[in-house]
């Protein structure tokens, strides 16, 4: 405790802070890179004319919410205050479109990763690069405005992402980190910058509107970890904390996405190494030893912090639909009188889910808030729902293993083509989020699901902040110059404890019956979407 006070007191302490889906959370991390306080801000998206969005003031006032509660928390534990920081990283959300003006003023509402809105732009870049071009991506937003005849884009001087975004306002520098910007353009990987190649593609193909920019002059800057990526000035000091408390200076890490920060968090950012995170959104990241032998629309190419090329399978809905659920469950225990805390809930339903049947019965959930391109759902808003015949076993563990079959189901989906038609080796497969805290319960479930072995660290619940105060502190603390994996299996991991667990063959089993049933489904679910 003592030693934690002095390290904050010193201005040594480095900060994380990643923008979820429903929570930013600001993480704090002592001497040996392990958390020492934390704060977080809850807040949602809404769906605002037919956009997915966040408002810039919801950002301000949650990141400035989040690090207010930081500070109360280290000074209920060390009774000190954050006058300097060593270092600082902003993570969020990856992809989506934030475009600017001269005058640095947004041009549209900001439009998240949740939006399905850019397919045409997605099939005519994937068409013209060869290469895979998400809906989601940062270029399919503002090449769909182009093709929508959008009046806003001839004004742009300058697109981003929330961290991009956030780094931008706090440092004054238009960067980003690789992996974050691998999800704005494809990135070269024999240069870690964005393809050269293909900007010239795309400044051919918009050529004939006469814009008076040139993609290249637009993009935030790509910057590998432990690059220099500015300091925190006096305006970003006020907006971050407007006490006045904290003062500039700390150093910046270059921003990043909640992919580069899960692999990060996860040790996953050497070759065939591979993680899942799992929140509002799931995916996978797996390094690859090689290019991939054809382009899939169910995979996406990105890299890792240091520029390494990765296949993601990225699925816009995970944890959402559960929740729900649970909260079903919530609300029937007031109605019993029965007062239980949510996190014994979470674990009580959890659990009892693992006594049920390896296939669940025959029941089927789709968990489907948002639209879901994996699975071939474009739609921007979903159905969630469950589906069960007259002679399925409905039973509270069939129904609650269901659920958590659904929060990997899709992502099933594009890993059996990454494993079984790529044939690409993963040695160690790590899972992190909030879904694995309760043990023997989602770990089991995806280790089935990916018939490999999965490992939770005792850190799994830390997740992406924990992942970028980690970038943070690497941009600071790396005297000896090691490359990322490096640093993070020996000044992080060395002595991490974790658990492993290898897949059940009767739960693999059960799972591949599910999922069959699950794909042929499908129509179902875009029926219901297609009804609502």
């Amino acid at each position: 405790m003592e030693s934690a006070k002095e390290y904050i007191g010193n201005g040594q302490a480095v900060l994380g802070v990643e923008f979820g889906s429903t929570r930013i959370k600001a993480v704090l991390i002592g001497s040996a890179n392990e958390p020492i306080a934390q704060g977080d801000h809850e807040w949602e998206n809404r769906l605002e004319n037919g956009i997915w969005t966040y408002s810039l003031e919801d950002v301000w006032s949650g990141i400035q919410d989040a690090y207010q509660n930081l500070r109360s928390d280290v000074r209920n534990k060390y009774g000190a205050e954050i006058r300097n920081l060593r270092a600082v990283g902003i993570s969020a959300m990856m992809h989506g479109y934030l475009a600017f003006d001269g005058d640095g003023k947004l041009l549209v509402p900001f439009r998240t990763w949740r939006n399905t809105i850019t397919e045409e732009a997605s099939d005519r870049l994937t068409e013209l690069f060869g290469y895979h071009i998400p809906q989601r991506w940062s270029i399919a937003h503002l090449y769909q405005a182009i093709l929508n005849g959008e009046d806003h884009v001839g004004n742009v001087r300058f697109f981003t992402t929330l961290a991009g975004y956030v780094h931008w306002k706090l440092t004054g520098r238009k960067v980003l980190g690789v992996g974050d910007a691998s999800g704005m353009f494809p990135i070269d990987p024999e240069t870690a910058d964005y393809s050269k190649k293909m900007i010239q593609k795309f400044d051919d193909l918009i050529s004939p509107k006469g814009f008076s920019w040139k993609l290249e002059e637009i993009l935030p800057q790509s910057l590998v970890a432990g690059a220099d990526a500015g300091a925190l000035t006096g305006e970003g000091a006020k907006l971050l904390d407007p006490s006045g408390t904290l003062q500039p200076g700390a150093l910046f890490a270059p921003p990043e996405g909640d992919a580069g920060t899960g692999m990060t968090a996860t040790d996953s950012v050497a070759v065939r190494t591979g993680n899942v995170s799992a929140g509002t959104s799931v995916f996978s990241m797996v390094v690859l030893e090689k290019p991939l032998s054809k382009v899939y629309p169910e995979l996406d190419l990105v890299t890792t912090p240091e520029g390494r090329e990765v296949a993601m399978v990225h699925c816009n809905n995970c944890t959402s639909d559960l929740n729900a659920w649970v909260s079903v469950f919530d609300e029937f225990c007031g109605l019993a009188g029965v007062s239980m805390e949510k996190e014994k809930l979470y674990s009580l339903l959890y659990k009892n889910a693992m006594s049920g049947d390896s296939d669940c019965g025959d029941v089927l959930s789709y968990n489907f808030v948002s639209g879901e391109p994996v699975a071939g759902v474009m739609d921007q808003e979903g159905a969630p729902m469950v589906v069960r015949t007259a002679s399925s076993k409905l039973t509270l563990a069939n129904l609650f293993r269901s659920l958590i079959y659904s929060a990997f189901g899709t992502l099933k989906i594009g890993n059996d083509i990454l494993m079984k038609q790529e044939h690409v080796r993963v040695d160690r497969l790590m899972g992190h989020g909030g879904i694995f805290k309760t043990r023997g319960v989602a770990q089991n479930i995806l280790a089935a699901a990916m018939n490999a072995p999965v490992t939770c660290m005792e850190t799994a619940g830390e997740g992406g902040p924990w992942g970028m105060a980690l970038l943070a502190s690497y941009r600071v603390n790396n005297p000896e110059g090691l490359s990322l994996a490096d640093w993070l299996s020996k000044k992080v991991f060395a002595d991490a404890e974790g658990t492993t667990v290898d897949p059940d063959p009767k739960d693999v089993e059960g799972f591949d019956r599910w999922s069959e049933i699950y794909r042929k489904g499908l129509e179902a679910e875009k029926a219901a979407v297609r009804a609502f």
